[in-house]
């Protein structure tokens, strides 16, 4: 990517946050989108960096960037300036590592769970193994879809849908999970029990996350870091350790050290903006 005039340079390693060399690093990234006359500035100088294992939860207002800056840690979109690194090497497309799962499922109606499932191999590969699909059924077992692998999407329901989705994303090999807003369509039963299963998943496999939510409660209960950003331009503007212990329960949340860490971040957004 060519440097502009207000653009510095960026080499590997950026400076480390001295836990140890992060899986994921975004140095100094800004971006602006063209629409009419005057550009709007979706970003603004916004750095981070994510270790191995770390469950990272991304808040604030409606408009400050979060989908963006994901979008761009996951080379779906290129930065103004500024430049992503995931395990030591500088992002300028999507990484086989990396795994997008979005509010919506994006499953194929035609395909039944089990071939949802396997559609990134089948593109890949241009055919499917006995292996691959041996493999499949076993995540679906791991995400609590064993016996359903017969079923279309229109048989599911939407927590289900989304098992399907980190089923089909923990096949395609992914280290770090790009999440934006996975669970707000669920209502809150089911997206309670959604956070349960990923963080099950996140002790059995090690996951690195980088997740987008606009639920506080969510983010606390997730995250080892909670990091809030701020109004349009978005930029990071406060970080908060989450030091519950692993693994967590829902008990947590009725806890006093819970409650302190909600008020915490509540204040933090109450600075910049309202939650949508």
């Amino acid at each position: 990517m060519n440097s502009s005039s207000n653009e510095r340079a960026v080499e590997w390693p950026p400076p480390s946050s001295g836990v140890g060399q992060p899986l994921l690093v975004v140095d100094g990234v800004g971006k602006s989108f063209t629409e009419g006359p005057t550009p709007i500035r979706a970003l603004q100088t916004v750095s981070l960096q994510v270790q191995p294992g770390e469950i990272v939860c991304l808040l604030g207002p409606s408009g400050s960037g979060k989908s963006t800056l994901l979008r761009i840690v996951g080379g779906l979109i290129r930065p103004d300036r500024g430049r992503v690194w995931f395990d030591g090497q500088p992002v300028q497309e999507p990484h086989p590592s990396m795994g997008f799962i979005f509010q919506s499922t994006n499953l194929m109606p035609w395909r039944t769970v089990l071939d949802n499932v396997l559609l990134p191999v089948e593109v890949q590969k241009g055919r499917v193994e006995a292996r691959d699909r041996e493999q499949a059924q076993e995540l679906l077992a791991l995400v609590g879809l064993d016996g359903f692998s017969h079923l279309y999407p229109r048989q599911l329901s939407g927590g289900m849908a989304q098992r399907v989705v980190l089923a089909r994303t923990l096949l395609h090999g992914a280290r770090l999970l790009l999440m934006d807003e996975p669970f707000g369509a669920l209502d809150a039963l089911t997206r309670e029990r959604m956070n349960l299963e990923l963080l099950r998943i996140h002790r059995l496999q090690a996951k690195t996350i980088l997740m987008v939510t606009h639920s506080i409660a969510e983010a606390v209960f997730l995250a080892d870091r909670v990091l809030v950003m701020s109004e349009r331009p978005g930029r990071i503007v406060a970080q908060l350790p989450v030091d519950l212990p692993r693994p967590r329960t829902i008990d947590m949340m009725a806890g006093e050290a819970f409650g302190r860490l909600t008020l915490q971040v509540r204040r933090y957004i109450g600075e910049v903006g309202e939650l949508d």
